[in-house]
């Protein structure tokens, strides 16, 4: 299993100048003050999906032989990962199907069918729908949410972004749920930003990835995580590889920490969030004193908040 470098960030990066433009980058005062220090929100909900996935979404298919595309793939997902491959799917012409847990939210189940993808509903969480998806495998081309280099490459593209619009950085605070978006990080930050600390985030009732990173080797643990983008009750062997060399800190925050924060990117930053894009501001506004003056990044990962999401920010 081939682990990625920062060569086929560059090269993701050339690919993705024709589809996707820069995502912003801002900064507001209001949030500024509550938090104690510079932060800069990176916005991925920004995307035409809603969510940083589909830089690694595009970067797959657009490396696929035409035979390939024309057979088609299978993924698994709570969400964000199966709208990517759906929107890219659609964009390069390949069929589709994505394997999502019976609880996945409908507001991303629909717009994962918008896209074209077929929907299969399968299991209790992710561990049941990886296990429905490799069923089937010998139909279809099997992609790995975490363990492929090619999504892990495609969103390293956002971190070139976030390093080229503050190379004063601090430090960058990335949610994480399979591990691919802040192993990018970590590849970038090295190869452009190495004084930046690049710090990872996962709730508590799913910290699979956070202990995997912990123990040196990956491991399973309960996922019981109400926020989709965070719930996986396992590691995955690529994406932890290059954390365990490049991450400065794993940190884990309660879900009600998580929904606090998605209250104040609302409140503060007019941003709405969903679960996982608020992650990294409620490690800010968890240990003020951590981050007290220092410039930080936090990537607002997604958007795609469910209608209950939504009801709880009154």
């Amino acid at each position: 299993m081939r682990l990625p470098v920062f060569d086929d960030v560059l090269a993701a990066r050339d690919l993705l100048s024709s589809h996707l433009p820069a995502t912003p980058m801002w900064s507001y005062p209001a949030l500024d003050e509550a938090t104690g220090a510079s932060v800069f929100v990176k916005h991925e909900n920004a995307q035409p999906t809603g969510a940083f996935k589909v830089r690694g979404g595009l970067t797959f298919l657009a490396g696929l032989s035409p035979s390939l595309r024309e057979r088609g793939l299978v993924t698994y997902s709570t969400g964000n990962h199966a709208q990517s491959m759906a929107y890219a799917c659609a964009r390069y012409g390949a069929p589709c199907t994505v394997v999502m847990p019976e609880s996945a939210s409908e507001e991303k189940i629909r717009a994962t069918r918008g896209y074209g993808a077929r929907v299969v509903l399968s299991g209790a969480d992710m561990a049941g729908a990886q296990k429905a998806a490799e069923a089937l495998a010998g139909e279809f081309l099997l992609v790995s949410p975490g363990d492929t280099v090619e999504l892990m490459a495609g969103v390293g593209t956002a971190y070139l972004e976030v390093f080229e619009a503050r190379p004063d950085l601090d430090a960058v605070v990335v949610p994480v749920g399979s591990g691919t978006g802040a192993a990018a990080a970590c590849l970038v930050a090295a190869a452009v930003a190495p004084r930046c600390r690049v710090i990872a985030v996962q709730s508590a009732s799913s910290p699979a990835a956070h202990d995997s990173w912990r123990a040196g080797n990956t491991v399973e643990r309960p996922n019981r995580t109400a926020v989709e983008g965070l719930a996986t009750g396992r590691g995955f062997t690529v994406p932890q590889q290059v954390l365990r060399d490049g991450l400065a800190e794993f940190r884990l925050v309660s879900d009600e920490q998580i929904r606090a924060a998605q209250r104040v990117f609302a409140t503060h930053a007019h941003t709405l969030a969903e679960g996982a894009g608020a992650a990294a501001l409620a490690v800010v506004l968890a240990a003020p004193d951590d981050f007290a003056g220092l410039r930080v990044a936090v990537v607002c990962t997604g958007g795609n908040a469910s209608g209950s999401e939504i009801a709880d920010l009154a």
